[in-house]
């Protein structure tokens, strides 16, 4: 667990610093642990195909064993502004202590932004774009960015109630911007950054004014919810981008989808062998971030920093599986169940499409999940979209800005 200077005493809503400094008794079990490691054999010549290649596993257990150190890497992260603050949930969950990082604009009319991560990503996914964001000496608009670790990740407090699903992962992310000061704010993400940025536009859109997003799974319009657009789909042809997007989608459907099944129905199963074996945790994480980003050149000490902050996370690895389960079974009347994949009202959408995104649509069915009012195109850049091309998504996030009023954010 990390430790946190001051008190943490929830009497008070008010943030207060917080520093990453993992003790070192976690470091010396976690050293212990990989030179316990027993590897399982594998077929010849199988590469990616049966899952992460022994190879890789070697080189990264002996790559973390003798040549990666933690604390240069906490020592990175602790460049970050970091902050923690107790949130109440409603509903019986109680007051979870939540770590965000916040980076403030020198700029006055800077917009408050939100960023919400994904499985398996965390907060720090933000960060290459924060600073340009940030930077009051650039052209465009300016942001404020907020950067929580969820609840079950990262540095935050672990959920200790059954139940808790996107409409409290929703009300954690608002509360805090509230907190902040922030009443109205716009919010950008992928993965359940989506989902919880579409919660967040359905149960609080007098404060959350747009959403700039770079995972889409919408669905084709039908007769009867979109009768225009389904009569545009029968008379306009797929574009090559429009048929990449659903070919890529299938495919991972069809190939990509078992961590899900598994996540959604079984998770505490899964969560024993992540938090007992580092191994098996990098093997299960590796995989996502090999599989899902757009041949981007991950490095070794990227791939085992990311891989810490899981294992190094204050709810432990396994608590993060659970966000899939109870996204399956944690239902609530005040949220409507289209808010996923459906028309959302009063939002206003950016969509950014990345060449290598596992989850994506054709511009047309983009248009049923609510008033998308800018689209465009990555060369480059996968389901990580703000850690594989943080340049991209800061641009196009002021880009989606620039012909918006005002008012849509004050």
């Amino acid at each position: 667990m990390a430790s946190v200077p001051g008190s943490s005493n929830t009497s008070s809503n008010r943030p207060e610093r917080y520093r990453v400094a993992i003790p070192e008794d976690q470091l010396n079990d976690l050293k212990s642990r990989l030179a316990r490691t027993k590897l399982p054999d594998e077929l010849e010549g199988s590469g990616w195909n049966y899952g992460v290649p022994l190879s890789d596993i070697r080189r990264l257990i002996e790559y973390w064993k003798n040549v990666f150190d933690w604390r240069i890497q906490e020592q990175k992260l602790n460049l970050q502004p970091h902050f923690h603050a107790p949130i109440t949930v409603d509903g019986g969950h109680g007051t979870l202590d939540i770590h965000f990082t916040h980076w403030r604009c020198q700029s006055e009319r800077a917009i408050p932004l939100l960023f919400i991560h994904g499985w398996p990503g965390h907060f720090s996914e933000s960060s290459k774009m924060c600073p340009l964001l940030t930077d009051s000496s650039r052209p465009g608009p300016k942001f404020h960015v907020v950067s929580p670790s969820l609840p079950n990740f990262g540095f935050s407090q672990a959920v200790s109630t059954p139940g808790f699903g996107i409409k409290q992962y929703a009300e954690i992310c608002h509360k805090l911007m509230k907190n902040l000061g922030y009443h109205s704010y716009v919010t950008q993400g992928g993965d359940w950054g989506f989902t919880i940025s579409r919660a967040i536009g359905m149960l609080y859109p007098e404060s959350c004014r747009a959403s700039h997003i770079n995972m889409v799974p919408a669905k084709p319009p039908t007769l009867l919810s979109n009768p225009w657009k389904y009569i545009k789909t029968l008379t306009t042809p797929l574009s090559r981008a429009d048929k990449n997007r659903i070919s890529r989608h299938q495919q991972f459907l069809e190939t990509g989808t078992g961590y899900s099944v598994l996540q959604s129905t079984k998770p505490q199963t899964l969560a024993y062998a992540l938090a007992d074996s580092p191994v098996a945790l990098t093997a299960w994480i590796w995989e996502k971030l090999h599989d899902w980003s757009d041949n981007y050149p991950w490095t070794d000490d990227e791939i085992l920093t990311w891989v810490s902050i899981y294992w190094f996370s204050t709810a432990g690895p396994g608590a993060s599986l659970r966000i899939y389960f109870e996204f399956n079974s944690a239902r609530d009347p005040s949220l409507s169940e289209g808010y996923f994949s459906g028309w959302v009202p009063e939002v206003k959408y950016g969509v950014a499409h990345m060449p290598g995104e596992i989850v994506d649509a054709p511009s047309l069915w983009t248009q049923t999940l609510g008033d998308v009012i800018y689209e465009s195109e990555a060369e480059y850049g996968g389901h990580f979209a703000a850690w594989e091309n943080p340049e991209f998504i800061a641009e196009d996030v002021k880009n989606m800005f620039k012909g918006l009023k005002e008012s849509i954010y004050s």
